[in-house]
């Protein structure tokens, strides 16, 4: 069972905010005792899942949370938006497919940077995408 130990909610709204985003991200990641490998692969992660919410979701809101599950220490964020949604969410966790130009990781490429990944997305709705960064994953 994962225990959440502290949390903090950011609302990114304009690229403006991506950066003090990022800056809170590798805080949380430095408290847990994270190594630099960990900490870059969790801010790598971050980074996309970040320009995905403002791109496709209009904006929306992350938590970042320190979380604990009874043997390490992690970093959980939770990306959540507004959007559109997306229609196919198999075709979406598919390496290379892509809706934008872009030459980003992408979901499959993010998930691979984190121990735990978990996308919800509900056409017309929104999507919320969870990650969790062990210290020692």
């Amino acid at each position: 069972m994962t225990t959440t130990l502290s949390k903090e909610d950011f609302l990114i709204v304009k690229e403006q905010d991506v950066v003090p985003f990022r800056n809170k991200v590798k805080d949380a990641a430095v408290k847990t005792g994270m190594g630099i490998l960990n900490q870059t692969k969790l801010i790598t992660a971050a980074s996309e899942l970040v320009r995905n919410l403002l791109k496709y979701g209009g904006g929306g809101t992350v938590a970042i949370e320190a979380v604990n599950n009874g043997r390490e220490n992690g970093v959980r964020l939770v990306f959540s938006d507004k959007g559109p949604g997306i229609a196919d969410l198999s075709l979406a966790m598919q390496d290379g497919f892509s809706t934008g130009k872009s030459l980003g990781l992408g979901l499959p490429g993010t998930k691979r940077l984190v121990n735990e990944f978990n996308i919800q997305s509900t056409v017309g709705e929104g999507t919320t995408v969870t990650i969790i960064k062990w210290k020692n994953g």
